[in-house]
């Protein structure tokens, strides 16, 4: 911390000569405190150590640095700039650092717009506001002082449903910035403009302003916001270019931000926690300081799974802003032209025949028996922009799609020029019908059978095949019962691409249930069909052209649209889990096709089509990526690649079954395959003469909620700990709890209604002990392993076996208190715990109830009440208990209970009436806002409480706050089901098995350090989720041992002589009495020897700091801080 005083004092010199002393009066910023003092994430990099001011004001553009901006000031902002407007105001906090005379018209947090500048006004009315109000400050030199204006672009506020709309509505915003620039151009000397495409907050906004996109899906809308924002970015960099960032004069110039800020829309309507918020406003803050510095390569480049923030500062080689001057950028317009790509294919074959006679066993379908071909999927089949090249026009076709260009189901023109399975197939029948023309979306008549739907997902396909159906059976152009129909599945892109957002919801399982679902309602739909399903594509391959700069592909768009895939780092623990989820995804098709589940009649079967199982990455000549294979986007397949899809499907559907070709080389010259004489049939199992290898064997069922524990160390400390910071897990010798329902176990194992109000405390996830680990997963079944005479966990069913479990069923937070007094006296009551000596867990987790129950107790249960009682318990463990660990664990985002539903009596009366304060209100209601509001205050208050250092005085004694709830989901079964097994009957009180996970969260929480433990838990099964102590730390966490440098406490061994007993330390709650001096001893003489030893400890003090400050005055060393807590 004296770095950081030391260097806020550095900064606050710099002024490089504008010394006017009524703006030199300076604090330290409060964002700057803040990014200090933040618990959760670190920040590295600032403040910084060194400013490098100018040495005289610059005359040149190129040649400004942080420390001579006079002012800074924007414009573009409007009323919904909230997030926006405080990190503007974090970022003015910052600059005065460099600078802090900084003048500047910015509002602060509690104002969001200045006065000076209207927000409902559009750009050109804001420059001219911005201009007037610099040219008529007296506080500042308008021809003199350097002015940094930040212009951002609301991208929020576009609205463009129809591809015809996109380009006029990306030249009115052109035109519209171009406009506003030649006015502050034409007015304002000294001046550096940054130009920043903002698209941060949009709860509401879009559908609001934009009514049309109501009807789009998640998936679409994420492809339009990304592709829009990307081609406004590109026409102003060409903008830009070609007024060459009007910088005729020396003093002027306009710089272009090199990355949007853009918010994923899958996050929208989702309120963030007051930390979340926190930190999302930070990152903006950090992104916009990075964009107006001079760019840094190699820099902050850690694996930190986003715990550090790293803030760059100016370096000695790279000391200004940023300007095209100084730092020349790619522009988009400088892009070699693509080869136009070689679409079309030769057909090799000679006998186009069908059969004799229309067959009745999809065992013998020829490709001239095919009449009809249909398709579902996601934006791949849709066909979203096929087209390719490096334009800002082009990058629009990502938002067409073109169906007439699909590989398995476009018609277009003909196979010499388009190359699809149906161009190849007509061939063989030229009546072929159901394939898609032209452009348009599914609904449209030219769509036909192509029912793909852009971004979908597996979950969406029942949806497509439904619709499918439906249009086969209504069209006269189709005899659903006669026509032989060839049907092309291929899904899960999308799915990789999202997994690490809801790990549950994209889970192999979850990714097989929706393809059977789709696959047993077209075997149970449709006759006469032979479905060919895809294996998901190999995607890994693909980030390759992101990895390469060289590409100049927009990779930070396609960070939105496949964040899972693009953004881990190589060989990470992520990159892994894409890897295996992918190959889940394969594996759960091949399994479910050779279950012969499809075979159970001859007219229809489902044949895995494995080209995509492996994929070779196209490369040219150089070994750099071949862009001429991907849409503009680099993240779609363009026509090329189409090209290869479609010969190798139809190759596929040729070759039998365990000889198929596995590989998509996409560099690879392909050519068509022909029906022989000898085998002239599309391949099935059957006349592949190939035997299912059968179902894998299925898990049996889950009889337990069980948990398997394999550490290499469970031994205790070699000697008793007299330091909670050095407290190993089998040093435990008692454990308790305090809490409601969910610590009693309150309805737990319920089989009817009569067991919802039984105590199952046996089970209860922080105290109960029945059983063992491998059967019952609970904190002192883990600690057992460790300790195997712990003491004080509950068992069985109601109180009989309570021990030290003195949770009430619905109790509140006021009843903590007296739940903490019950304990201590059972405690010094019990004859097998030695209160003084034996080290002690307890686990407090309370405030559902006061959530429930707020609208009728708003005084008695507010945040400030629910805070006291919390302290009033604390305080009395830390001044009564000795040798104590406590875990706090922090409450639950409550308000998520609500999409627990069941149509039972128990799931919809006992629900309500169990919480009404939160069931109840309407779903936009005002009492529903409050409630949120309410619980992010309860955890902020118990964040503030156990964060501060109230607790800190004595050595054996420690509060830790276990986050692992604070951000945790329902699992899902289904897109917005949750999954009820985690829950009792009443769809309120919690099962066996969300006791069991949560146990296994608050263990591995204890053995996280403090900052940086998981707060969120998802709730996946797995028997081996227990961690381990790590080997080099195998302490439980506090604050104290969680700091990087900290050396661990000695231990001391305790004496077994009672005579000797050792007390804990002394707290500033309740001191201890002070030692009895000997009575030979004079009084007086301690007393002469304090006071002595205190004047000579001033005196050496006095010389030591002397001799410090001298030499500091000498060397005159900047100070460089490694990092501080965000």
């Amino acid at each position: 911390m004296d770095d950081l005083y030391t260097a806020v004092n550095e900064a606050s010199q710099h002024d490089h000569q504008r010394a006017q002393s009524p703006r030199l009066q300076t604090v330290v910023p409060a964002a700057i405190w803040q990014m200090v003092l933040h618990h959760q994430t670190q920040v590295t990099g600032l403040p910084c150590a060194q400013m490098f001011p100018s040495r005289s004001p610059p005359s040149n553009v190129n040649s400004v640095r942080p420390s001579d901006v006079a002012v800074l000031s924007s414009i573009g902002l409007h009323m919904h700039s909230t997030e926006l407007s405080m990190a503007l105001s974090k970022l003015r906090e910052l600059m005065t650092l460099f600078s802090p005379a900084l003048v500047s018209p910015l509002s602060d947090e509690t104002n969001l717009y200045s006065q000076e500048i209207s927000p409902h006004s559009n750009l050109v009315e804001q420059a001219k506001e911005l201009s007037l109000y610099l040219q008529n400050n007296q506080v500042m030199d308008v021809d003199r002082d350097w002015k940094l204006v930040l212009l951002f672009v609301q991208m929020d506020q576009l609205c463009g449903c129809e591809p015809q709309q996109h380009q006029s509505i990306i030249k009115s915003v052109v035109k519209e910035v171009d406009d506003a620039l030649q006015l502050l151009h034409s007015q304002l000397k000294r001046t550096i403009v940054s130009v920043a495409l903002w698209d941060g907050e949009h709860e509401g906004l879009n559908q609001r302003m934009c009514p049309c996109m109501e009807t789009y899906s998640e998936g679409e809308v994420r492809i339009l916001r990304a592709t829009l924002s990307h081609t406004v970015q590109e026409s102003l960099d060409e903008l830009l270019v070609k007024r060459r960032w009007y910088g005729e004069r020396d003093d002027f110039t306009v710089i272009l931000q090199a990355v949007p800020f853009l918010t994923d829309p899958s996050s929208s309507g989702k309120r963030l926690s007051e930390s979340q918020a926190a930190k999302q406003t930070d990152e903006v803050m950090v992104q916009l300081w990075t964009n107006l510095l001079q760019p840094t390569s190699g820099q902050h480049n850690t694996d930190d799974g986003g715990q550090i923030i790293a803030l760059p500062c100016p370096t000695e080689d790279l000391p200004f802003l940023r300007t095209e001057g100084n730092s020349p950028s790619y522009h988009h317009s400088d892009a070699s032209p693509l080869l136009h790509p070689v679409t079309g294919t030769e057909m090799p074959c000679k006998d186009f025949s069908p059969s004799p006679a229309t067959p009745t066993s999809v065992h013998e379908l020829r490709p001239g028996d095919i009449k009809v071909v249909a398709a579902v999927g996601d934006s791949l089949t849709a066909g979203n922009g096929i087209p390719t090249g490096p334009s800002p026009t082009l990058l629009l076709d990502v938002l067409t799609q073109y169906r007439g260009l699909s590989w398995c189901i476009g018609g277009d023109r003909n196979l010499t020029s388009v190359t699809t399975l149906p161009n190849i197939l007509k061939y063989f029948n030229q009546n072929l019908t159901g394939y898609s023309l032209g452009k348009g979306r599914e609904p449209t008549p030219q769509a036909f059978l192509n029912q793909a739907v852009a971004g979908a997902k597996a979950y969406d396909i029942p949806k497509q095949v439904r619709a499918l159906v439906a249009r086969m059976k209504n069209d006269s152009r189709i005899d659903f019962k006669s026509d032989w129909k060839v049907i092309t599945l291929f899904i899960g892109g999308n799915d990789v691409c999202d997994h690490c957002r809801n790990s549950l919801l994209h889970s192999v399982e979850n990714y097989a249930r929706h393809i059977r679902d789709s696959l047993d309602y077209l075997h149970k739909q449709v006759p006469r069909a032979l479905v060919n399903l895809v294996e998901p594509l190999h995607i890994l391959p693909l980030r390759e052209v992101h990895m390469d700069k060289s590409s100049k592909c927009p990779t930070w768009l396609v960070n939105i649209l496949c964040p899972c895939v693009i953004l881990p780092k190589a060989n990470s623990k992520a990159l892994q889990m894409v890897e295996d989820i992918n190959r889940g995804y394969q594996r759960s098709l091949q399994d479910m096709v050779e279950s012969g589940r499809y075979d159970t009649r001859s007219d229809f079967t489902v044949v895995i089509q494995p080209f995509f199982r492996d994929l070779v990455f196209p490369r040219l000549e150089d070994g750099r990526p071949d862009r001429s294979f991907f849409s503009a986007d680099c993240f779609h397949l363009g026509q090329k690649a189409q090209s290869q899809m479609a010969r190798n499907l139809w190759n596929n559907m040729l070759e039998p079954l365990g000889s198929k070709n596995t590989i998509q080389n996409f560099t690879r010259q392909v050519s068509l395959k022909c029906p022989t004489k000898t085998s002239p049939y599309i391949r099935t199992y059957n006349n592949s003469d190939y035997i299912y290898a059968g179902p894998s064997p299925t898990p049996g069922p889950i009889t337990n909620w069980g948990s398997d524990l394999s550490c290499e160390d469970f031994a205790p400390s070699d000697t008793v700990p007299t330091s909670v910071h050095s407290l190993k897990p089998a040093d435990i010798k008692v454990v308790a709890a305090l809490g409601d329902s969910v610590t009693t176990g309150t309805g737990a194992k319920a089989k009817n209604m009569l067991d919802l109000n039984k105590d199952y405390k046996g089970v209860s996830w922080s105290i109960g002990g029945d059983n063992t680990l491998e059967t019952v997963t609970t904190l002192p079944n883990i600690l057992r392993k460790f300790n195997p005479t712990l003491k004080g966990f509950s068992k069985g069913q109601g109180s009989w076996q309570k021990s030290f479990n003195m949770a009430v069923p619905e109790a509140k937070t006021s009843e903590i208190p007296a739940q903490v007094q019950a304990l201590i006296k059972a405690m010094q009551a019990n004859k097998e715990v030695d209160f003084e000596k034996d080290w002690k867990l307890v686990t407090i987790f309370v405030g559902g109830n006061d959530l429930c129950n707020y609208c009728i107790e708003q005084n008695n249960l507010s945040p400030k009440n629910y805070s006291n009682n919390l302290m009033l318990s604390l305080d009395m463990l830390y001044k009564e208990v000795p040798r104590l660990f406590v875990n706090v664990v922090e409450l639950m985002e409550i308000d998520i209970l609500r999409t627990v539903k069941k149509n039972t009596l128990g799931c919809g009366l006992l629900q309500r009436l169990g919480c009404p304060c939160v069931i109840n209100p309407a779903e936009t209601s005002p009492e529903l806002e409050e409630i949120k509001r309410i619980n992010h205050e309860y955890q902020a208050e118990s964040q503030h409480l156990v964060s501060g250092n109230r607790y800190e005085g004595r050595e054996d004694f420690a509060v830790v706050l276990q986050p692992f709830l604070q951000n945790s989901f329902i699992p899902q079964i289904g897109d917005g089901e949750a999954d009820t097994s985690f829950f009792s009957l009443d769809c309120f009180k919690i099962s066996e098995r969300a006791h069991a996970e949560m146990a296994i969260a608050l263990w591995n929480n204890m053995l996280e350090p403090v900052g940086r433990k998981q707060a969120y838990n998802n709730f996946t099964y797995d028997r081996s989720k227990i961690h381990c102590p790590a080997v080099d730390n195998p302490f439980i966490f506090t604050k104290i041992n969680s700091l990087p440098s900290r050396p661990v406490p000695p231990t001391t061994t305790v004496s077994p002589d009672p005579a000797s007993t050792v007390t804990h330390s002394t707290t500033s709650l309740s001191p201890a009495p002070l030692p009895k001096c000997p009575t030979d001893i004079p009084v007086w003489l301690p007393v002469t020897v304090g006071v002595v030893s205190l004047l000579a400890g001033i005196t050496a003090a006095w010389l030591v700091l002397s001799f410090c400050q001298r030499r500091k005055n000498k060397m005159e060393k900047p100070v460089e801080m490694k990092g501080t807590g965000f």
